[in-house]
């Protein structure tokens, strides 16, 4: 398994990067047409996107929101289950990082995954106790 980075593509295919995310179900499969046709959206607008693909295929994905300098927010991290322990979300997330090393970095994540997050580095902070959200329509 030779699997490729790239840090320059934002505009990645809708039907892979969707397929990903049902993979890690992250999605389903009756979504809206009009939301489908726009899945890739927030990651065309997003800072960084940075991409794991094995040959033609996308394995893996990040997309970070910063200010490239004083804060930076790692969204939507997903690996296609069977890429899962390879260490490709790990070279995603120190990637991401690499771009703004000196940038506060932020996750939110469900408690069972932020194991993953405390081993690149992240550490939990003992101030923040809430995190407060508006669903978006698609949720």
């Amino acid at each position: 398994m030779n699997i490729i980075y790239n840090d320059t593509k934002k505009d990645l295919p809708v039907e892979q990067l969707h397929h990903l995310f049902l993979t890690a179900g992250w999605s389903s499969e009756d979504i809206p047409e009009d939301w489908l046709q726009k899945f890739n959206i927030p990651f065309i607008n997003s800072t960084i996107v940075i991409s794991a693909w094995d040959n033609e295929h996308l394995v893996g994905v990040v997309r970070v929101l910063s200010d490239k300098l004083g804060r930076s927010i790692i969204y939507d991290l997903v690996v296609e289950p069977k890429y899962k322990g390879k260490g490709i979300g790990t070279e995603l997330v120190k990637r991401c990082i690499a771009h703004y090393p000196n940038s506060e970095w932020l996750v939110g994540c469900l408690k069972d995954v932020a194991s993953f997050y405390e081993k690149v580095g992240f550490q939990t902070d003992k101030n923040t106790e809430v995190f407060l959200s508006i669903p978006s329509i698609y949720q």
